[in-house]
Order: structure tokens, then C-alpha cells, then sequence
């Protein structure tokens, strides 16, 4: 293992090297990562040397200046902006290097857009996802708007907005179709409070065509147990990812909501977790002994030391918490292990849910658990209730 202590910077650098060596520590870097990071910046600092400059003189194209000659010099790692992006983000906050050139000047777009996203996340508190969803279906009608100050939204009319969403629905399937006049309502409201429109035209969205919700399949108890059996407990990495897929498929948390987890969520005392759901939505779920045991194991015996407050964190450094494509990974690779068919995180969530039903609940107490808004969103589950009761019946003799 590695001494980071021993790596020498000589160069305008020199006088760094301790505080980006205790950056490193508070990040969670373990010592032989450090000791890249402190060779990398050994030799920034020596290229520096050499030109002439000073601190101050490390510009992003002077950054791309040392990148250019490091490879050619047959360096092998390190080659990218992302490899000293570690020792510029400390030294950015000293205040010792200029920051990166400010933005061109968003274009009239733009401007609507970062307004239309502020209204959505802090005047409806909507979920980073749905968020995203109607900036994106946003940004595809603004691009049909003419390329003047305005953006020609004084003079929009109904049919300009029917036609988009034909246009938009007809070469699509019919559930991705679904959100683009979702995404468009939230957009035309928008503009109507913005005083964008002067009328609001929100109401000629006309509605795609909706299909039946069909309920993705749960896995089977067989395939649940080879997904956690799959898991190394004696492991670093095995044990966080069975206390993921624990959580997921005995609580039916979305993927984000795992990943929102933080460390005093968890009341050991009142055996409760607290979940943040879509939004600013906090919900309280009962901590079954099972999910419980798995957290605990992972944060006694292989969470890494660090300043992050989530539960679930990266096991390789930087140690930052997992994000929502993170936990799905975890997924995707516990199915690979298992030889399961690929699912992603919302299939466990289901899981939970079928599981739930085949025990006896009803589907008030899913929904409660799911944390469902609407007792109709909770009733996709009543189909195989039905199906599951025709299948008792025939079983008994019953006709």
C-alpha cells in the first residue's frame, strides 16, 4: 500500500500539498488513490515548472495544454479533464486558479426553460423525474417556436398546440406517447402564470390514447431468494448490495428513494424509516427485523468511513452516495449472478406489492405501503387478486 506522505510536489504547487492531501482523507480516498492524486498534481505542478507559470495561471486551456503532453509523454492514466478535476475543484475553492469561463448568455429558450424548471421543483415540489420529463417534452415545442425574442408564444394558438402533440404522438408508441401532453399542460399553465400567453391553453392539449395499465411481472419467491442468496455477506460490496435489494424488495421503495436514504432515517429505537418519496413527500414505514438486520449489517461491518450522510454509499472512492442508477445496477448485476432475467428496480417494487396481495392484504394497506396518492393507481393489483382466487377455487373443486 502505498505512503502518500512520501510523494514530493515540487513547483509552484508545492505549497498545496497538505491541504489537498487532507481533502482527500475527508472525501473517503483510501491511500493508495491518494497517492495518484498527489503524483498527479507531483506532475502538474513540474509541467508548470517548466513553462513558467504560476498558480494562477492554470486556466482550463492550460489544463488542456499539461493533458496533451502528459500523453505525450506515454502516460497511461490521468488523460482527461475528469483525472484533475480533483485537484482543480481544490484548488478552485482556495481561489488559487481562475474558475472556468462563465456560460455563453442563455438564448430566450433557455431563459423560459430554467424559469419553467424552477416553477415545476419549487412551486409544485415535483420529483427531479417528472421534472426532467416536461423540461424535455418543453424543449421539443420551443424548438417549433420561431427564433425570435419572444419565442412567438404572445401568439400561439390552440391549433399550434394540437398539432404538435399529433406530430409528436405519431411517431411514437402509444406508451411513450403518453407524457408529451402531460409534459405540454404543465408547460402551457406555465406560461399562462408567466404571462407568457395571454390566455391559457392548457385545456387544448387533446389526451392520447390510453391503454389498460398492464402490471409488470413479479418475480417469483424462488427468483427473490437467488437474487439475495446471490449476494457475498462476507463482502464489502455483498453486503450493502443485499441490504439494496432487501430494502427493495421487502418495502417496495422506488430506486431514488433508496438512494435518498440518510443515516438518521433510520429510528432503530422506534423501529422505523423514514422515506422521501417524490417531491417533498416524507412518509414513515415500519423497519421489518429482516431489512433492518441487512442495514445493519452493511453499516457496522462494510459501510466506508466518510462525511456522506446516506445510507448506501460508493464502496471505491470518492465515497459519495449511491445514486438512483446506482441502486439499479446493483439490480441488474444481482440478476446476473442469479441467472434471473434482467429487471430493473421498479420490478421489486412490484414484487413487493405481489408478495403483499399473496399474503392476504388488501390493496388500502399496498397502497399505504406504496405510498400511492390514489387507491387507483393501487387497483393495477386487483387483477391477479381475482385471478389468484379463480386459481384457489379450481384447486378446491370449486366450479
Amino acid at each position: 500500500m502505498g505512503d502518500p506522505t512520501r510523494v514530493r510536489v515540487v513547483g509552484p504547487l508545492a505549497g498545496y500539498v497538505d491541504g489537498f492531501h487532507l481533502e482527500l482523507q475527508r472525501q473517503g480516498y483510501r491511500s493508495n488513490p491518494q497517492c495518484d492524486q498527489l503524483r498527479l498534481m507531483a506532475h502538474v505542478s513540474r509541467w508548470m515548472a517548466e513553462q513558467g507559470l504560476g498558480v494562477g495561471d492554470l486556466t482550463p486551456v492550460r489544463v488542456q495544454e499539461f493533458l496533451a503532453a502528459r500523453r505525450a509523454a506515454g502516460y497511461t492514466l490521468w488523460l482527461s479533464t475528469k483525472g484533475v478535476a480533483p485537484l482543480l475543484a481544490h484548488l478552485r475553492r482556495l481561489g488559487a486558479v481562475p474558475a472556468p469561463e462563465p456560460p455563453a448568455a442563455p438564448t430566450p429558450a433557455e431563459q423560459v426553460l430554467e424559469r419553467f424548471r424552477a416553477y415545476l421543483a419549487e412551486e409544485r415540489g415535483l420529483a427531479p423525474s417528472t421534472v426532467e420529463s416536461d423540461l424535455h417534452v418543453a424543449r421539443l415545442f420551443l424548438a417549433t417556436r420561431p427564433r425570435v425574442a419572444d419565442l412567438g408564444l404572445a401568439e400561439l394558438r390552440a391549433a399550434d398546440v394540437v398539432g404538435f402533440v399529433l406530430a409528436e404522438c405519431r411517431c411514437r408508441s402509444a406508451a411513450s406517447a403518453g407524457y408529451v401532453p402531460t409534459g405540454l399542460r404543465a408547460f402551457l399553465r406555465f406560461c399562462f402564470l408567466d404571462g407568457l400567453t395571454p390566455t391559457p391553453l392548457a385545456g387544448a392539449v387533446p389526451s392520447a390514447a390510453r391503454r389498460r395499465p398492464v402490471l409488470p411481472k413479479a418475480l417469483e419467491p424462488a427468483e427473490v431468494a437467488a437474487l439475495l442468496g446471490s449476494c457475498d455477506a462476507e463482502s464489502t460490496f455483498g453486503r450493502r448490495d443485499l441490504a439494496v435489494l432487501t430494502v427493495l424488495v421487502r418495502l417496495g421503495l422506488r430506486a431514488g428513494e433508496v438512494a435518498a436514504l440518510r443515516l438518521g432515517d433510520v429510528d432503530w429505537r422506534a423501529g422505523e424509516l423514514l422515506v422521501r418519496g417524490k417531491g417533498p413527500k416524507l412518509a414513515r414505514l415500519p423497519l421489518p427485523v429482516d431489512v433492518g438486520r441487512t442495514i445493519a449489517g452493511w453499516l457496522t461491518g462494510g459501510r466506508p468511513t466518510c462525511e456522506a450522510r446516506e445510507v448506501f454509499t460508493r464502496v471505491r472512492d470518492p465515497h459519495r452516495g449511491l445514486s438512483s442508477a446506482g441502486v439499479s445496477a446493483i439490480v441488474r448485476a444481482a440478476c446476473t449472478r442469479a441467472g434471473v432475467s434482467e429487471a430493473h428496480a421498479h420490478r421489486l417494487r412490484h414484487t413487493a406489492a405481489t408478495q403483499m396481495l399473496r399474503a392476504g392484504a388488501g390493496l388500502v394497506e399496498i397502497g399505504q405501503v406504496l405510498r400511492h396518492e390514489s387507491v387507483l393507481t393501487t387497483s393495477i393489483y386487483a387483477k391477479p387478486r381475482k385471478l389468484h382466487r379463480t386459481r384457489a377455487k379450481a384447486q378446491v373443486g370449486w366450479s
